[in-house]
């Protein structure tokens, strides 16, 4: 049985949507929280308005979780799609809880798992409650199993149903106890390897995905405007923000389509309110035309790009990286843009709020990506520290400014590129903002010497900007022999592959790549420094590694890609470093 120190508990629960499989999830995962430990939890579910088979899967550890795991100890299996599928997914000792009489002719072929019957169905009835109410049944044995405290899993039970009355939460705690003591009173539950316990003192934690991290960010940076199209996996931000419009000042913006979403974020920074747009990649494609509009009229506003498969519609409801150089250089022409790629909810938080004053201070565009796993997989955290953000809003110039340097050039040129900003209705600060090139008075003009120097004062903006971008973060052992080499959500996953790579007598560190554009120029020496690179990305042509190519000239010829809409993981990434030549089993 596994010390406290060293648990890692997963728990996967199966069954076809509509049966309350993510509900059960979050009673399950913030039981946990409440206890005192970490949790990860990954939601996998089909591209359909209704039906088709989801699951969710709970990752428990005494400290925190990096991400999900290939395996689990235990597996709650609704239908029978969820045991054929996730069957093999159970590790030795592990237990499989079902009913026997929806999931039939179970031919129970592995002999280093328990297949536990409990009557899900029988059980739910008998508490009064009806086929739904399986997936509570279920969550009780579970508890009996793994030590779930019940007391506070009931008290979520009334916390989550408690508003739909008194009756429906008390039906399914009376459910879920049933499941508890028929599992209990049936099976060893005590033989089960996988024990939690609650650990006293532990600060309260947060249970939050990728996406509220990002709005909670953009929220106390003072953002008060978002323009948004639902759009899997990005829908949860404006949800997010309209959840909290009124006791947060804000205004979130439903808008017809994405374009209709640039364009008003685009009106509201440029009358002088922080602003941001949230989408994924096919709203990002709509969005474009208006990208380049923020370029050229130097509007400062924050674009949100979660990342999912494509081309078209691709696969809506999973996973990749595979939009790094259409966000780099979506839009025709040259302008600067600065791209950054947060790696876990905690970045998620710090660099949007963070993105705020980049585009403020050097007034263009800033695209935060993220992808599907990251943003909807739930993390546990400790409450963000609110002082690590600061408001910068860069170069705004007032009245006395302006009646001073009249004739107002808001495109004036400068040594560092960054030209003095109005707020509209300023006295003194008439100005035109055209989309066609102008001069320094913002008068469209076609005059080749005019045209050079914008040109030439937009690329020092954007030379500025790279100056201060910071290098990859590394993580793990310096001087390691391995360096694996990620962005965005493979981060928690390599991270974790580290252990599993020392363990083979590999020794191994991360560099993480988070400011992708410009592209950090530190980070040819961090490369050129290591002893063997091995590129990890989710998508199929190593598009960071082709970047890498392009600023440094380094090859890497290493690589392990995942593009078949699923997560990367620690096991994933030991099974692809075994496979490469030169790697050790």
């Amino acid at each position: 049985m596994a010390g406290q120190a060293d648990l890692d508990f997963s728990f996967k629960m199966g069954g076809e949507a509509g049966y309350g499989i993510a509900q059960s999830g979050m009673i399950f995962s913030k039981a946990c929280t409440r206890m005192g430990l970490h949790v990860f939890v990954n939601n996998e579910y089909p591209s359909l308005i209704r039906g088709g088979h989801n699951t969710v899967q709970i990752r428990v550890r005494a400290k925190p979780v990096p991400g999900h795991t290939e395996t689990v100890s235990m597996v709650l299996a609704l239908n029978r799609k969820t045991m054929d599928d996730h069957e093999k997914e159970v590790l030795p000792g592990g237990v499989i809880l079902y009913d026997a009489d929806d999931v039939k002719d179970t031919k129970k072929e592995r002999g280093d798992v328990s297949y536990c019957h409990i009557p899900l169905l029988a059980l739910a009835k008998e508490a009064g409650g009806e086929r739904i109410m399986r997936n509570t049944v279920g969550l009780g044995a579970a508890a009996a199993f793994c030590g779930l405290d019940v007391g506070i899993m009931n008290q979520l039970i009334k916390e989550g149903l408690g508003k739909k009355g008194e009756a429906l939460a008390d039906t399914n705690i009376r459910a879920a106890k049933l499941g508890y003591d028929f599992a209990a009173k049936n099976y060893d539950t005590k033989a089960f390897g996988w024990k939690l316990s609650g650990r006293a003192g532990e600060p309260p934690k947060m249970l939050i995905t990728g996406n509220e991290a990002m709005a909670m960010g953009a929220i106390r940076a003072g953002c008060k405007f978002l323009a948004a199209y639902p759009m899997t996996p990005a829908s949860a931000i404006m949800h997010y923000f309209a959840a909290n419009e009124r006791e947060c000042s804000l205004v979130m913006k439903h808008v017809e389509d994405e374009i209709a979403g640039i364009n008003m974020a685009i009106g509201a920074a440029n009358a002088g309110v922080r602003a941001m747009i949230s989408t994924s990649g096919g709203g990002f494609s709509l969005q474009t035309e208006g990208l380049g509009l923020a370029a050229m009229t130097e509007t400062p506003v924050v674009m949100i790009e979660v990342q999912r498969p494509g081309p078209a519609t691709g696969l809506p409801t999973r996973t990749e990286q595979a939009d790094l150089h259409f966000v780099i250089n979506a839009h025709q022409g040259e302008f600067p843009r600065l791209v950054v790629v947060p790696g876990d909810a905690e970045e998620c938080f710090y660099l949007t709020a963070e993105a705020f004053n980049w585009a403020e201070r050097f007034q263009l565009p800033v695209i935060v990506m993220s992808d599907k796993y990251l943003a909807e997989s739930f993390f546990s955290h400790e409450k963000f520290d609110q002082s690590r953000v600061t408001v910068n809003r860069g170069w705004i110039v007032g009245e006395d400014w302006l009646k001073a340097h009249q004739p107002f050039k808001r495109y004036f040129s400068t040594e560092n590129g960054v030209s003095p900003r109005v707020i509209p209705g300023t006295a003194y600060g008439i100005h035109r903002e055209p989309s066609d090139e102008r001069d320094e008075l913002g008068s469209i003009d076609e005059d080749p010497q005019v045209r050079k120097v914008q040109v030439e004062r937009r690329l020092r903006k954007f030379a500025s900007v790279q100056k201060e971008v910071p290098a990859p973060a590394l993580h793990g052992p310096a001087g390691a022999d391995v360096t694996l080499v990620v962005w965005g959500s493979t981060k928690g996953p390599a991270i974790e592959a580290l252990e599993l790579l020392e363990k083979q007598g590999v020794r191994a560190n991360v560099m993480q790549f988070v400011y992708m554009w410009p592209f950090p120029e530190a980070a040819e020496g961090l490369l050129r420094e290591a002893k063997r690179l091995v590129l990890v990305e989710g998508n199929a042509t190593g598009q960071l590694g082709r970047l890498i190519r392009q600023q440094t000239g380094i090859k890497i010829e290493e690589k392990i890609l995942r593009y078949d809409g699923r997560p990367l993981s620690a096991e994933y990434i030991r099974g692809g470093f075994t496979s490469l030549k030169g790697g050790r089993a």
